[in-house]
């Protein structure tokens, strides 16, 4: 109720059937000014402690990666300095380990807290990693009755991170820095861990009768009161000096360096795309996966700034989770960034991969940050392992182009694409589908899917890579060029389609065997051609809604593959587990093809997973059986983060916006339930625009204009409504427009397209008999079995007076779904609709599923069958 109640002066406006344009725009004015004199995107997550969930704390050049009881290990990127890094409290004769205290974490997007009390006293403890600066800083504040005193202890794992090696390295206490010192003999690598007040210093040893690795330092005595303690981690490639210069800036520095960082942050998330919605809980996903995403970017100073596939603590080994660079990683977050408004970051990101291309045209899979020392590209196996990183180069180039503006940067890189393209069709087989066998993995790395020749997957971004080069050539001005690629195009998107189809199960193949046979085993990984609209819609729908049920769709995201196949297991990295990657495909495609209650249901899990495990972060990938990440998941995994904010932008807003032509497409499929959105800083070139969306029972509201800029544009406004919807007419600045309506097997599309330059521009639409449904779905238990509703497929009758669910929940499980104009129904089967006698305005949303009990099938199907009145006379709901 909390949504229709903040925007009910709009409301009451419009049923008063009297809409007068400029008195609209002043209330959006008004209200525009009432949150712009709110503090925005002042992110913060607070939790009781998870001791065993993993914190991450980084900016571009250096990182503090442990779990939230207080253990870190420290990176100067490419160097490891220490790991096992914990506090031990000394009051009242006794010695406390910290981590058994640690009660309240809050994180940042610049830092994170860990708040421990005792009985006399409490310690603040935060993590701090400048953007730019090779160290950290951990700040103490202490408050307590009883004389008290911090020891800071540590284990020294001075080395560059894997493969690379330093050899020989040593520690040494430096009196007047108050800090051990950490060198190397080559004295090129160093680092420092001290603090201004550190005192009484215990250093690791090694003897012939005994060891110890662990060193530490106190941090003095606190008598009474309040205080605050520092220690400062810096890191050097260059010498001690440049060591000693970056710990003595951290030392002094610390409080405007925080400041400094949290300013970057706030300043990020308010000039990329902003979106104001009415469901917090994906308002603070979407902004935190920006944040995660830019966090992703990391500069070596021996190979350049790019984006890491992910973080995760290294433990006693030199790998820190995937910390280093991917191509085919950076290319799936390019397309988010993108979306998000990130231009400058996704050309970084492009430009650094580009640099390591082979020079037969193949593009990197992964850049170790230590590969500069080592044969990386010659002696190793990884680093053009994958075929799909090249493919994908092609299309995320075309979109940094398409939604970017920047022509010049095709030009630049043409030669680049070329040469990707060459390799593309020099993988191409007898039938000319490019392959992995011989070549390099698709998606699937190992496991009982493989061997195979290649998957619908590769097949399907070679495919899209080839119209990607179409519209780069057309950009670039080879209108010969372009025509040719676009013949092929259309060739190879047929091939693709009819080769891996399988007719009578009405889906498509997870790939095609060594003897170029279909492997029937419905996977995920279709999603991604359907991303990219390659499949009809009578192809794409079918498999769908197959992919909706249970066996594939999990509560907390997409499973691999069915866990009904016989090569299923719920820990299969490649064979039975989820991965927000591919929930994220999934979401994307299920709202290219109007399947809302999946696609949102897929959002919805890759939102929430945002705020919990790593908060602020997703992860990497999750059980296939059980609510809980895989033991080798990367926590905090960046193209995670890019599937949370794709499904919302590309998908559930269907946001495109085309700076070349000037022209921005808005096909929102939001939730029935929501009766408004805004979305800020959408940027057509020198343009930025504004939208903002309303809904009422008498239909939509659209204000849009640019907010800086003042290049003509167009916008194309194509709102999704439910099939009974009739459109009575449309206005735009209270004069009637043109429009079309697309109509879809589950719902329509009302089409306006008008120019905007300078000023207001508020387009109404006016609409009968709007009807809709919605789910909000929510995670289960850590360590639960999934028990959501699927809702699978929504169809109508021609005369659209009968709509038909088909549902799949825990056999006697009972569901509910919201209603959106329930007094349009007239009598239900298979459900109830409760339309709350005593609080009628709390309950009428609740339509009631009861799937029956069941010894043979534990997630039945059941349909449900909703009859609607002929007429605009209101009929009477069935009982509950």
């Amino acid at each position: 109720m909390t949504n229709r109640q903040t925007t009910f002066p709009l409301r009451r406006i419009l049923r008063t059937g009297f809409f007068v344009a400029a008195t609209v725009l002043f209330l959006i004015a008004m209200t525009g000014a009432a949150r712009a004199q709110e503090p925005k995107h002042s992110l913060e997550l607070s939790r009781t402690v998870r001791p065993w969930e993993f914190l991450p704390v980084t900016g571009m050049r250096a990182g503090l990666l442990g779990d939230e009881s207080g253990r870190m290990e420290a990176w100067v990127y490419p160097l490891k300095i220490l790991r096992e890094f914990h506090l031990k409290f000394h009051t009242e004769g006794r010695v406390l380990p910290a981590e058994a205290l640690a009660r309240t974490l809050t994180v940042r997007p610049e830092s994170s807290t860990i708040l421990y009390a005792g009985d006399t006293f409490a310690v603040r403890e935060t993590f701090f990693v400048p953007v730019h600066e090779q160290g950290a800083v951990i700040l103490l504040d202490v408050e307590t009755e009883q004389p008290f005193e911090i020891e800071a202890a540590f284990h020294r794992d001075f080395q560059l991170e894997w493969p690379a090696a330093l050899g020989a390295t040593y520690s040494s206490w430096i009196a007047e820095e108050r800090a051990f010192y950490f060198g190397e003999e080559q004295r090129k690598f160093v680092a420092l861990v001290g603090s201004p007040t550190a005192a009484e210093p215990q250093q690791e040893y090694q003897t012939n009768y005994s060891e110890a690795q662990e060193s530490s330092f106190r941090l003095g005595a606190t008598t009474k009161g309040k205080e605050r303690k520092l220690i400062v981690i810096a890191g050097s490639m260059e010498g001690r000096a440049g060591a000693e210069k970056t710990y003595r800036h951290l030392t002094i520095d610390y409080a405007d360096l925080l400041k400094e960082s949290a300013e970057y942050y706030r300043t990020y998330l308010a000039e990329t795309v902003t979106l104001d919605l009415p469901d917090a809980q994906i308002q603070q996903a979407y902004d935190w996966s920006r944040v995660s995403m830019l966090q992703g970017m990391v500069t070596n100073p021996f190979l350049g700034t790019g984006l890491v596939a992910g973080y995760r603590t290294s433990g006693e080994s030199q790998r820190p989770g995937f910390a280093w660079f991917f191509g085919r990683d950076s290319c799936w977050t390019s397309l988010a960034l993108n979306a998000a408004g990130d231009f400058a970051n996704s050309r970084t990101a492009l430009e650094f991969i580009s640099k390591f291309q082979r020079e037969d045209g193949k593009m990197p899979h992964e850049i170790s940050q230590g590969a500069n020392f080592v044969d990386w590209f010659k002696g190793y196996p990884y680093p053009y392992a994958s075929a799909d990183a090249t493919p994908l180069y092609i299309i995320a180039v075309n979109d940094y182009v398409v939604e970017s503006g920047d022509a010049a940067f095709a030009k630049e890189k043409w030669g680049s694409l070329q040469k990707a393209y060459a390799f593309l069709k020099s993988t191409y087989d007898e039938r000319g589908l490019p392959q992995n066998v011989g070549v390099g993995h698709g998606w699937v790395e190992g496991g009982p899917l493989l061997p195979v020749k290649t998957e619908f997957y590769q097949s399907g971004v070679g495919a899209e890579a080839l119209r990607a080069l179409s519209n780069l050539a057309r950009v670039t001005g080879q209108e010969d060029m372009s025509k040719t690629l676009e013949k092929d195009f259309e060739k190879q998107r047929s091939l693709v389609n009819e080769s891996f189809w399988i007719a009578d199960k009405k889906r498509f193949a997870f790939a095609l065997d060594n003897n170029g046979k279909k492997v029937d085993e419905p996977s995920v990984l279709a999603t991604v051609p359907m991303w990219f609209g390659l499949p009809s819609e009578a192809d794409a729908v079918p498999m769908i809604q197959q992919l909706a049920d249970f066996d594939h769709q999990t509560d907390w995201g997409m499973r691999i593959n069915s866990n009904r196949s016989p090569v299923f297991s719920g820990g299969g990295y490649h064979y039975g587990s989820v991965w927000p990657l591919f929930t994220g495909w999934a979401s994307v495609a299920e709202y290219r093809y109007h399947q809302t209650f999946p696609a949102y249901a897929n959002l919805r899990a890759n939102a929430l997973l945002a705020l919990d495990g790593s908060l602020g972060h997703v992860t990497e990938v999750l059980s296939g059986d059980y609510y809980q990440p895989l033991s080798t998941s990367s926590p905090h995994q960046i193209w995670s983060a890019a599937m949370v904010v794709s499904p919302i932008l590309r998908g559930m807003l269907g946001l495109e916006a085309d700076a070349i032509q000037r022209r921005v497409k808005l096909a929102p499929h939001v939730p029935a339930d929501w009766t408004r959105f805004s979305v800020e800083n959408v940027r057509l070139g020198k343009n930025t625009l504004l939208i903002n969306y309303a809904k009422t029972d008498e239909g939509i509201v659209l204000e849009t204009g640019l907010t800086s800029g003042s290049e003509e544009c167009s916008v194309e406004f194509r709102p999704a409504i439910s099939l009974r919807a009739k459109v009575q007419k449309v206005e735009l600045n209270g004069k009637p427009v043109p429009f079309q309506v697309e109509t879809r097997g589950s719902d329509q599309h009302i089409v306006v397209q008008f120019p905007i330059t300078k000023g207001k521009y508020s387009l109404r639409i006016r609409l009968l008999n709007d009807f809709g449904l919605s789910e909000q779905s929510a995670l289960p238990e850590l360590g639960s079995a999934s028990r959501g509703l699927r809702v699978l497929s929504e169809t109508w009758s021609p005369s659209r007076d009968q709509a038909t669910l088909e549902v799949s929940g825990v056999a006697g499980g009972e569901y509910g779904l919201r209603v959106w104009n329930p007094g349009e129904i007239q009598s239900i089967e298979g459900a109830g609709l409760n339309l709350g006698v005593e609080n009628p305005a709390a309950a009428k949303e609740n339509l009631w599923i009861q799937i029956p009990p069941s010894n043979s099938e534990p997630y039945p199907h059941v349909k449900v069958v909703m009859h609607f009145s002929t007429g605009q006379k209101k009929g009477m709901p069935g009982k509950r």
